[in-house]
């Protein structure tokens, strides 16, 4: 016979079974295995449910003939009990792999042990399978001049731009004369060293797609020694005329031949995209100078751009080679910087530049007033690292 109580009645109910437990000491194997249970687990409803028996209260009851009997077993009842232990045995096995028991270690020797292994994997990943006469030879600091070095990867916010513009100001210190082509079409290395749009009349818009001379584009800086062919908006464009171009691949190139010479270091600022425009900027240059950011996003596509380097290098320009790496944004207080310093050390060796470039709001600042950081702070730490840089990247220039 099987009893619903709903309400106030099963409370009672559960009361009057502590009760008797209490006092009648022949009726504690029966509590233990009832009035201890919760309504759904002893075959009393709570409000709104239905009967959820279980095999233990089912067959104590049975024991005692002075007992009525509330709900008889069902094969529902045994499966629940049965699987019962099965499913804490699999949520203590699964606590166990997720948190393994590691005595001897602290809470800051963990992630020492886990990030490293995550950088390698990261690197590893991504060079998988990669040609390595893409990255062979080419020693940054014994190019002959005039040399063009195009600043490329294709991940944005690793700083193409600052280091096309701060090295460019650096080497012009120096004494070199040198011209930064504005490939990018948000043209941040025009802003960059106070070029307004509107103070010029000529782009690299019109270098590509009208096939205006290069000379007529080049626009003076305040800078000695510093000159930039600036670029606009129109630029977005170029990607899709320059589909059905003739030589597509080629125009920059030979937009530069005629000024090449007339420049110590021409510095190509690409954008960030492996598109037409980058390509361009490819197969105008001798060698790749590549940014990179000291996180491990910086590094997941830097294979993806070794393999279109190799690419352009089979196909459209033989004398291109990957020479320099320089590490951006470096924060030294951080364990995570110095860990992916050490991953771009360990597989490019002496194509990383000893020198880094570290992360500082005064870098942030410069571009706002038009200015590299050379001469917006000169004394500043983002200008001195960019001054080493361009000694270690022109041979040890003084």
């Amino acid at each position: 016979m099987a009893v619903r109580l709903r309400g106030r009645r099963w409370r009672a109910e559960r009361e009057r079974r502590r009760l008797e437990e209490a006092e009648d000491p022949a009726v504690v194997d029966d509590a233990s295995a009832v009035g201890d249970e919760t309504p759904g687990e002893a075959g009393i409803s709570g409000p709104g449910e239905s009967g959820a028996p279980t095999s233990r209260a089912t067959d104590s009851v049975g024991q005692d003939d002075g007992i009525v009997s509330i709900v008889p077993a069902t094969d529902t009842a045994e499966q629940l009990a049965v699987e019962e232990p099965s499913v804490k045995t699999r949520t203590t096995e699964q606590a166990s792999r997720l948190v393994e028991p590691t005595p001897s270690a602290t809470p800051s020797s963990r992630p020492s042990n886990v990030r490293p292994n995550m950088a390698r994997r990261v690197v590893v990943n991504g060079l998988d399978g990669l040609d390595e006469m893409a990255i062979e030879g080419g020693d940054h600091t014994t190019r002959p001049l005039p040399r063009i070095i195009a600043v490329a990867n294709q991940k944005g916010g690793v700083g193409k731009t600052t280091t096309a513009v701060n090295l460019g100001a650096a080497l012009a210190e120096l004494g070199y004369r040198v011209l930064i082509v504005d490939l990018d079409p948000q043209a941040n290395a025009t802003t960059g060293v106070g070029i307004d749009a509107r103070s010029f009349e000529l782009s690299m818009y019109d270098v590509l797609m009208r096939d205006a001379k290069m000379e007529d584009a080049v626009e003076p800086t305040s800078m000695k020694n510093l000159f930039i062919a600036p670029a606009t908006i129109d630029l977005a464009g170029a990607e899709i005329e320059l589909v059905p171009a003739f030589s597509r691949e080629l125009k920059l190139r030979r937009a530069l031949e005629p000024v090449v010479g007339d420049f110590d270091y021409t510095l190509v600022d690409c954008p960030p995209s492996l598109g037409l425009i980058t390509v361009n900027g490819l197969a105008a240059a001798d060698e790749i100078l590549v940014p990179i950011q000291c996180e491990y996003y910086a590094l997941e596509g830097l294979g993806q751009l070794l393999r279109n380097v190799e690419l352009v290098k089979s196909n459209l320009n033989e004398r291109l080679k990957l020479t320099t790496i320089v590490l951006t944004m470096y924060d030294g207080r951080t364990k995570l910087a110095e860990q992916v310093a050490e991953e771009v050390r360990s597989h490019f060796g002496d194509r990383v530049c000893r020198n880094v470039i570290p992360r500082t709001v005064r870098i942030s600042e410069a571009p706002s007033f038009g200015q590299p950081i050379t001469a917006f702070d000169p004394g500043s730490r983002g200008a001195i690292a960019y001054r080493e840089l361009a000694k270690e990247v022109s041979g040890g220039a003084s």
